[in-house]
């Protein structure tokens, strides 16, 4: 018995005529005829009562006809399903971040992503920048942001948001009244930074930075967090920097203070692996590609990065 067998059959017990049934499945009459006794042989039971001028199903044939519906239901419905998990409308997506991400650029793109694919399932973990890439290499999230550009060649990644950074000064601190410090004026300073983690990131652009104003920082507290290193300057610890979106968390005993001399801006990237073949994953690249695209545009939410996801292999 095949499907087109079972097909045949509902055809012509939903027209209870053979010629209809024939026009309507695009087959000859007589062939449609022999392939349902042919079903009906290999049942050992008839389905049609032909002793009238129009055919009637039988009891039997009520019955398979029920089942046959049933089964035809339930196919259409996993064809529905599987072709959900194909385009990437269904499923899991788990993803890693640095907490800072949560306070500008992660937001939109979890609420674009939700609106448009309501039936995956997010599940968000904060991590440092080095777990998030041992998660990465371990297959325990599928993406993450943290601050790149970064080395390594088992991972893509790409920028979703550029911003200066700021100076953060404890509110009693000399030079807290300016309206803007140059960066050599911080040369004597003792700095809170992150913790550095392999390749590069938001520690290695600010030393980085630093060194080209013709110094290096003192590094007198390391803290992953940047609300940490901000907490700590509150403190009167040091100084830091932090990614302009930070000034959306409002801290007391600090101000925030553009730095002259520092034209260079920090990237937030969306970070995943080369050989990822995840439909659910690329549905998300979609949507923050989308993002950064209405961005350039001038609409939409604010996601900025000068090179195109590649989602080839994704």
């Amino acid at each position: 018995m095949e499907m087109r067998h079972l097909r045949y059959f509902v055809t012509v017990a939903e027209e209870l005529s053979f010629s209809r049934a024939a026009e309507r499945l695009h087959v000859s009459q007589p062939s449609l005829s022999s392939q349902i006794k042919k079903l009906e042989e290999e049942l050992g039971v008839g389905l049609f009562d032909r002793s009238r001028r129009r055919i009637r199903l039988t009891d039997a044939g009520r019955l398979f006809l029920e089942q046959s519906q049933r089964l035809f239901a339930d196919l259409e419905r996993d064809v529905r399903a599987v072709r959900r998990v194909g385009r990437g409308e269904v499923g899991r997506l788990t993803l890693g971040f640095v907490p800072a991400a949560a306070n500008d650029a992660l937001p939109p793109l979890l609420r674009a992503f939700r609106r448009r694919f309501p039936d995956v399932e997010l599940s968000m973990h904060e991590m440092n920048p080095g777990q998030l890439v041992d998660a990465l290499h371990e297959k325990r999230i599928d993406a993450a942001f943290f601050y790149v550009p970064f080395e390594d060649p088992a991972l893509e990644f790409a920028t979703v948001l550029r911003e200066p950074l700021v100076l953060v000064l404890p509110d009693e601190h000399p030079l807290a009244a300016e309206r803007e410090v140059d960066v050599r004026a911080l040369a004597d300073e003792p700095f809170v930074l992150p913790a550095p983690y392999r390749g590069a990131g938001l520690r290695e652009k600010i030393e980085e930075l630093c060194q080209r104003s013709g110094f290096v920082p003192r590094v007198v507290q390391e803290a992953w967090l940047v609300q940490t290193a901000a907490g700590l300057t509150a403190s009167g610890v040091g100084v830091t920097m932090v990614p302009a979106s930070l000034q959306n968390l409002q801290r007391t005993g600090v101000v925030y203070k553009r730095v002259r001399g520092l034209p260079a801006e920090v990237e937030l990237g969306v970070v995943w692996r080369r050989d990822e073949a995840s439909a659910v994953l690329r549905s998300f690249l979609g949507v923050v590609e989308e993002a950064r695209r209405d961005d350039a545009r001038g609409v939409g939410v604010r996601v900025a990065g000068a090179q195109d996801l590649t989602l080839e292999g994704v």
